[in-house]
């Protein structure tokens, strides 16, 4: 366990592994070293919407909200299937993106907030959504979310597919459904015995 100069732990509790698989809903927010400030431009952006598509393949995820600012980050992630992982993704996400931050790094550990059964429900869960989105409105970067050149989301294949636009909800929900449905279903266990062990 790491400690600081202060003898305290110098990181933050996470919650059982389990609690990040299958799916899981996760409000992710990475903050950089010092909150330190620069690196946020065009091209950084289409690098880190590049690696979030890349984590989001890897570990069967849909990014329904992303919002870079100027020192730190906010993302959504849901798993798709099983099999996803998010405390994976993340690893893979911080390996690729803590050089793009050079000579800046990001602190040594993602924030993060699980969200429960009820708040995944699509009424509650897009006050989630608003909350990340409307993060440069709150620090007065701009006046409207939709201003602010550094958000949006990232379901692979549906790269036009844009936080704000009319539809967005309707097919975001169909995608979301039809990815989840074509999953096959859990196998079955082995067979039970009568046979006395």
């Amino acid at each position: 366990m790491k400690m600081n100069s202060e003898g305290h732990q110098d990181h933050l509790p996470r919650l059982e592994r389990h609690k990040y698989q299958g799916y899981a809903v996760v409000h992710w927010t990475q903050t950089l070293e010092n909150r330190a400030q620069g690196w946020l431009n065009e091209l950084f952006h289409q690098k880190c919407r590049e690696l979030i598509l890349h984590a989001c393949v890897r570990e069967s995820l849909y990014c329904p909200a992303y919002c870079l600012l100027p020192d730190h980050a906010h993302l959504v992630w849901m798993g798709l299937r099983r099999t996803s992982d998010q405390l994976n993704a993340m690893k893979f996400l911080r390996k690729y993106l803590n050089p793009l931050f050079a000579p800046h790094e990001l602190q040594h550990q993602a924030c993060d907030r699980v969200l429960r059964e009820d708040m995944r429900r699509r009424g509650v869960f897009a006050k989630i959504w608003f909350y990340v989105l409307e993060n440069p409105v709150r620090a007065s970067l701009v006046e409207q979310a939709r201003d602010w050149p550094f958000l949006g989301c990232v379901v692979p294949g549906y790269p036009d597919l844009r936080p704000f636009e009319e539809n967005f909800w309707e097919l975001f929900w169909k995608l979301h459904t039809k990815y989840r449905e074509a999953e096959l279903p859990t196998p079955p266990g082995p067979p039970l015995s009568d046979a006395p062990m």
